[in-house]
């Protein structure tokens, strides 16, 4: 029999253990061996392959070292352009934009998989709709199809992703059965998906769905329409200087403002060829640059999260 006092240390000590203390449970950067506290963030250019004006400027980002990570829409016309510069780059970290939607007016784009087997993802023309005015007409099988298709494409042409993450985040907010989706494919393939915290109140379903496995990032950040063009810098400057710490995804959208950038965004200018060329001016920066060290920020990427690497 044991003793009463024994007994309550031996609840106690089974209780923490089986059900740790709150704030007790390992970070995500705690796990990659950061110091607490510190500021770990990804800056993530979006929607590579959709024209030559976005690959050229997250090229030359890249290349700068202030933008490191991307991802790459394989349904694009210019995927093939970025897909042999990644083959050639194979230490770039890029992932993949997995692509349902095809949101400009007259610059458009259609399935991988053939139409007639992902029918409630196109058109009557056989392009992906614009936008999702009710999500209930898409079937979860098409969905499955066309993201197997996209990742065999990006495979097969020598793209060897470091990671998923959803084109106007399609996946992620349109409810849990397109979510597991996802996840179950992302699984499959081994694959990380760009998942925040932040999303966890207004998306419950993520959190439910996601195991202990998975990576999810502390928080993101990206520019929204309402911000002014004379406020893009304070907004990121703003942004930077009130980093929480963790690992925060920077997502952004650099492209050159050329001639035919407008054109294939002429109908409105949100996320427009001027507003690609603020992000990419913004982000090759050396106020940039002197942020990051001001604030002691440091810079992770998707293939040192998925490989767990000892921070640099």
């Amino acid at each position: 029999m044991i003793p009463a006092f024994n007994l309550h240390v031996w609840l106690l000590s089974f209780l923490v253990c089986a059900f740790p203390l709150a704030g007790s449970a390992q970070t995500l950067a705690d796990r990659l061996g950061y110091a607490s506290g510190t500021k770990i963030i990804i800056i993530h250019a979006d929607d590579l392959g959709e024209t030559h004006a976005v690959n050229a400027a997250a090229i030359k980002a890249l290349q700068s070292g202030a933008v490191n990570s991307a991802s790459l829409m394989v349904p694009c016309p210019w995927f093939p352009e970025i897909a042999d510069y990644a083959k050639s780059h194979p230490d770039a970290d890029f992932g993949l934009h997995l692509t349902l939607t095809s949101e400009r007016v007259y610059y458009r784009w259609g399935p991988v998989a053939p139409a007639d087997k992902v029918p409630s993802l196109v058109d009557e023309n056989g392009y992906f709709h614009h936008d999702w005015d009710h999500q209930e007409h898409v079937n979860p099988k098409d969905v499955e199809i066309e993201l197997r298709a996209q990742i065999e494409r990006a495979l097969a042409m020598g793209v060897r992703p470091t990671h998923l993450d959803s084109h106007q985040y399609r996946l992620i907010m349109s409810g849990k059965e397109l979510f597991d989706v996802m996840l179950r494919v992302a699984h499959e393939y081994k694959l990380p998906i760009f998942v925040t915290r932040d999303w966890f109140a207004d998306h419950p379903y993520l959190q439910e769905s996601l195991g202990t496995s998975d990576i999810v990032l502390d928080h993101t950040v990206t520019i929204e329409p309402e911000v002014a063009p004379e406020k893009w810098a304070e907004f990121y400057n703003t942004a930077l200087r009130n980093l929480k710490p963790g690992v925060t995804e920077f997502v952004i959208h650099p492209g050159f403002d050329d001639e035919e950038l407008r054109a294939a965004t002429r109908e409105r200018s949100t996320w427009g060829s001027a507003w690609r060329q603020r992000d990419y001016d913004f982000f090759t920066s050396e106020q940039f640059r002197e942020l990051l060290a001001e604030q002691k920020i440091r810079l992770i990427t998707w293939r040192e999260l998925a490989g767990k690497a000892p921070p640099k």
